[in-house]
C-alpha cells in the first residue's frame, strides 16, 4: 500500500525563522582568486611613458622632415591618450609647442630665407609654399594629438588648441617683425603682394593672379590682413592713384573720364576677384574718388570741355562723367555747365539767320539729343530735366535772340508756326528722319498706354506735341498766333492739309494750352468752311430753280468772316468774261439773301483747274487765279506778248505780275517760254506759249509763287503783332486805372503784368513807354511816383 503512495514530502517547521531569498545584502562578499599576478612596479610605468614621449618626439621630427613616423599613427594616438589619462596633458602640450616653435624658428625659417631670393615676390612665393607645407604638417600633428585637443585643450581656455597654436607660431615666425625689420620675411612678403597688384594695374606680364588670390587668403587665415596688410596696401594704392591722375591731368576731359572709369572698374573687380575685404574695397574706392574726382573737380566741371562732349553727342562719355561725379556726391554741380551749354548752343541756332528756315528742326533735333542725354546719361535725373527746361526758356525768350525786324517780336514763334504748317501739309514725309521716334520711344509709348509710335497718325501727333513743347517756352504767343492763322488759312482755302484729324487734334492742343480765347478765331475759320459748303449747295439749287443756263465753269466760293481770318490786300484782276459773270451772279444772290452783308473778293486766294492743249496732248493745270488769267490771255494769240501787254490784259502789276510770270516761265514746269532766258523777269521780256511742253502726268500742279510769303509781308505781320501788343498793354493800363483811379508806378506795373500774362510776358520798359503814351493822350496824369486816371 505504502509503495503505491510514493515518497512522502519533507516536514518543514514554519515556526523557525529562516533567511528570505529577497533579504538585502548586508555587506561586500570577499572574492578569492587563485594564482593572481601582482601589478607592474612604478618604474615600469615611468619607462612606458618615457618611451611614448620619445616616440612622439621622434614622430614630430619625422613630420617636420616630411617623413613617415616609425610608429603607426594609431599607436601614437593611443600613446597621447594614455599620457593625457595619466595626468601629463599639460606637460605634453608644452613639449609639443616647444618642438613646433623650435622647428618654425629654425629649419623652416631658414628654408624660407634660402628660397626667398632677392625680390619681394620670390619671398612671397617662399612664404606661401612653406605655409602650405606647414598646413599639411600641422594637419598630421592634429590627427596624432587630437585626444589632447579634444580633452585638455578644449576645456582649458588658458591654452590654444593645436590649430590656433600652429597659426600663431607661423604668424609670429613670419610677420612679427614687419615694422621693425623692413627687409625681413614678413615685410617683403607683404610688399610682394602689393607688387603683384601693381603689375596688374600696369598690365605687366609678370602678374600672377593665382598667387595673389592665395596670398590674400593666407593673410585672412593668419588674421593679419586688417592689421598689417590693409594699411600698407592703401598707402601704396594712394601713391599709385596720385601718379595716375597726374599723368592724365593734361589729357582731354573725354580721355580722363574714360581712363578713370576703366581704372575704378578694374579696382572694383580686383577687390571682388581676389578676396580683398569689403572694408579695404570701401576705403580704396573712397580714396580713388577723393584723388581722381574731388581733387580734379575743376577739370571735370570745365564748361568748355563739357560743351565739346555734348557737341559730339557722346552719351557714353557724359554718362561716365555723371557717374564719376555721383560717386563723390557732386553730380548736381554739373547742372551749371549743362545749362550754359544749352543756352549758348540754343542761342546760336536761333541767331543763325543763314539757316532760319531750319531753326525749328534744328531746335527739335537739339532738344531730342538733350532728352536722350537726360534719359540715358543722367538716369532721368529731374534736376537736369528741369535745368534743360529753364535753359530753353532762357534763350528762347532772350530779347537778343528773339528780336525780329526791330519790333521786339519773336522769330521763334514765327518759325514754330511755319514748322507746324509743314507738318500739317506734308505729314511725316516732310520730317527729317532724325526726328522720328526711336525704338526706346516706341517702347515707352506702348508701356504708357499710348498708341505705338509705329502708327503714322500717332507718330504725327507725337511730332506735333514736340513742336508744342517749344511753343510752351514762348512768353508772347502773339507772333505764333498771327503766323499760324495765316498758314491755317492757306491750308483750308487751298485744301492742302494732309490730315483733317491732325488739324482738329492740333486745334484741341492749342485750346488746352492757351484757352478758348486763343483759338476762337481759328475755330471760326473751320466753321466758315462748313458754312461755305452749305452756301454753295444752296446757291446751285437757286440757280437751277431760276432757270439759269448751266455753265461750263464750276464755281466754288469760300465766304470768310473778316474778323476771324487774316487780312488780305485788294488786288485788281481782269477776269475772263464767263468767270466775271458767274461772280456777279453769286454776289447778287448772296447780297439779296443776307441783307446788310457785302462781299469783298480776294482774288489772291483763288485757284482753279485750267485745260490746256499742247502739241503732245492735252493737260489739266492746277493754277492760281493770277496764273489762270495770264494763261487765258494767250487764247487770243499765238504770237509772243510783251511784258507790258500782259500787264494791261491781266490787270496785274509789280511783284504780283513778276512772280506769276516767273512761276509759268522760269520754274520746273514751263508752260510759257521767256525771251531772253533767265530766272528773273524783266519789263523788257517777251512770253509765248510753250507748244512743245510735255509731262508724264495729265494733271499738273504749277507752283503758286504768289502764295509764298514775301519779306515785306513778313515784316508787316511782325509790326502788326507789335502794334496789337501795345494796344493790349494800353488797354490794360486804362482798365486798371479806371478802376483804381490812383496807383503808384510799381503797383501799376505789377498789375499790368498780371493781367497780360496770359498773352505773354511784357517787359517793364514797354509798360513804361505805354504809360508815357497814355499821359501824352491825356488818359493819365503823373503826380510824383503815382498816376491818376483822367475821366
Amino acid at each position: 500500500m505504502s509503495k503505491a503512495l510514493g515518497k512522502r514530502p519533507a516536514i518543514v517547521n514554519l515556526t523557525k525563522p529562516t533567511r528570505s531569498a529577497f533579504e538585502p545584502n548586508k555587506g561586500a562578499k570577499k572574492l578569492t582568486v587563485s594564482k593572481l599576478r601582482t601589478t607592474s612596479r612604478p618604474d615600469d610605468v615611468e619607462r612606458y611613458y618615457e618611451r611614448t614621449r620619445n616616440e612622439l618626439a621622434d614622430a614630430l621630427v619625422a613630420i617636420f622632415k616630411l617623413q613617415q613616423p616609425r610608429q603607426p599613427l594609431e599607436t601614437l594616438y593611443r600613446g597621447v591618450e594614455n599620457i593625457c589619462r595619466h595626468g601629463a596633458a599639460r606637460e605634453l602640450f608644452d613639449i609639443l609647442r616647444a618642438q613646433c616653435e623650435s622647428y618654425l624658428n629654425g629649419p623652416l625659417q631658414q628654408s624660407i630665407v634660402r628660397d626667398g631670393g632677392s625680390s619681394n615676390i620670390d619671398m612671397l612665393k617662399a612664404v606661401y609654399n612653406h605655409w602650405g607645407i606647414w598646413n599639411s604638417q600641422s594637419a598630421t600633428i592634429r590627427s596624432v594629438f587630437s585626444y589632447l585637443d579634444r580633452s585638455f585643450l578644449l576645456n582649458n581656455k588658458d591654452f590654444q588648441q593645436i590649430n590656433d597654436m600652429a597659426l600663431a607660431l607661423f604668424r609670429k615666425m613670419t610677420f612679427s617683425s614687419v615694422h621693425s625689420s623692413p627687409h625681413g620675411v614678413g615685410a617683403k612678403s607683404l610688399a610682394g603682394i602689393c607688387d603683384l597688384v601693381d603689375y596688374d594695374r600696369r598690365g605687366d606680364s609678370r602678374f600672377e593672379p593665382v598667387l595673389l588670390r592665395d596670398s590674400i587668403s593666407m593673410l585672412h587665415i593668419l588674421n593679419i590682413y586688417g592689421r598689417l596688410f590693409e594699411p600698407l596696401f592703401l598707402k601704396v594704392s594712394s601713391a599709385y592713384l596720385h601718379e595716375f591722375a597726374e599723368e592724365l591731368s593734361a589729357a582731354s576731359l573725354k580721355s580722363y573720364i574714360s581712363a578713370c572709369e576703366k581704372l575704378l572698374s578694374r579696382e572694383d573687380d580686383r577687390c571682388n576677384a581676389f578676396n580683398f575685404d569689403s572694408t579695404t574695397k570701401r576705403q580704396l574706392m573712397n580714396e580713388a574718388h577723393s584723388i581722381l574726382i574731388d581733387n580734379y573737380s575743376e577739370k571735370l566741371l570745365d564748361g568748355g570741355s563739357i560743351s565739346k562732349i555734348l557737341d559730339e553727342n557722346s552719351v557714353e562719355s557724359m554718362k561716365a562723367l555723371y557717374e564719376l561725379l555721383r560717386l563723390s556726391g557732386i553730380q548736381k554741380r554739373l547742372r551749371g555747365p549743362w545749362e550754359d551749354y544749352i543756352k549758348s548752343s540754343g542761342s546760336a541756332i536761333v541767331n543763325d539767320t543763314s539757316r532760319g528756315d531750319e531753326m525749328v528742326v534744328r531746335l527739335l533735333e537739339f532738344r531730342k539729343a538733350l532728352d536722350i542725354m537726360v534719359r540715358d546719361a543722367f538716369r532721368k535725373d529731374d534736376d537736369f530735366a528741369h535745368g534743360l527746361r529753364q535753359a530753353f526758356d532762357s534763350f528762347i525768350n532772350d530779347k537778343k535772340n528773339m528780336a525780329s525786324q526791330s519790333t521786339g517780336t519773336s522769330t521763334v514763334g514765327e518759325m514754330i508756326a511755319k514748322y507746324i504748317d509743314i507738318l500739317l501739309r506734308g505729314g511725316l514725309k516732310s520730317l527729317p528722319t532724325s526726328l522720328l521716334s526711336d525704338v526706346r520711344d516706341r517702347v515707352d509709348a506702348e508701356q504708357s498706354g499710348q498708341a505705338s509710335t509705329g502708327d503714322e497718325d500717332a507718330e504725327l501727333d507725337r511730332q506735333l506735341d514736340k513742336a508744342l513743347e517749344l511753343f510752351r517756352f514762348i512768353e508772347g504767343k502773339g507772333v505764333f498766333e498771327a503766323f499760324y492763322k495765316q498758314d491755317l488759312a492757306r491750308r483750308i482755302l487751298m485744301g492742302r492739309s494732309a490730315s483733317a484729324d491732325a488739324e482738329r487734334s492740333m486745334l484741341a492742343k492749342l485750346k488746352s494750352e492757351c484757352g478758348s480765347d486763343f483759338t476762337r478765331n481759328l475755330e471760326q475759320m473751320f466753321k466758315d468752311q462748313q458754312m461755305a459748303r452749305d452756301e454753295m449747295i444752296s446757291y446751285k439749287t437757286w440757280r437751277e430753280g431760276n432757270g439759269h443756263i448751266k455753265s461750263k465753269l464750276d464755281l466754288n466760293v469760300s465766304i470768310l468772316s473778316a474778323a476771324a481770318w487774316p487780312t488780305y490786300p485788294d488786288t485788281q484782276l481782269l477776269l475772263p468774261d464767263e468767270v466775271a459773270s458767274q461772280i456777279e451772279q453769286f454776289d447778287a444772290y448772296y447780297v439779296n439773301k443776307h441783307t446788310g452783308r457785302r462781299l469783298t473778293w480776294k482774288h489772291s486766294l483763288a485757284h482753279c483747274v485750267v485745260k490746256a492743249s499742247f502739241n503732245k496732248g492735252p493737260k489739266e493745270l492746277l493754277v492760281s487765279a493770277y496764273q489762270a488769267v495770264v494763261l487765258t490771255i494767250f487764247n487770243q494769240t499765238d504770237e509772243p506778248m510783251l511784258y507790258q501787254q500782259i500787264a494791261e490784259s491781266s490787270g496785274l502789276s509789280g511783284q504780283d505780275l513778276d512772280r506769276t510770270l516767273q512761276s509759268l516761265a522760269c520754274g520746273k514746269i514751263r508752260v510759257l517760254t521767256k525771251t531772253p532766258k533767265g530766272k528773273e523777269v524783266n519789263s523788257t521780256d517777251t512770253f509765248v506759249v510753250n507748244k512743245s511742253f510735255s509731262d508724264p502726268k495729265f494733271r499738273i500742279k504749277i507752283n503758286q509763287i504768289q502764295l509764298k510769303e514775301t519779306k515785306e509781308e513778313n515784316k508787316e505781320t511782325h509790326e502788326r503783332v507789335a502794334r496789337d501788343r501795345q494796344f493790349e498793354t494800353q488797354a490794360a493800363i486804362v482798365r486798371i486805372m479806371k478802376s483804381r483811379k490812383t496807383m503808384t508806378h510799381p503797383n501799376l506795373v505789377a498789375e499790368v503784368i498780371n493781367q497780360t500774362k496770359k498773352r505773354g510776358a511784357v517787359d517793364t520798359s514797354e509798360i513804361k513807354q505805354n504809360i508815357e503814351k497814355l499821359i501824352e493822350k491825356d488818359y493819365l496824369e503823373r503826380e510824383g511816383s503815382s498816376y491818376t486816371y483822367l475821366a
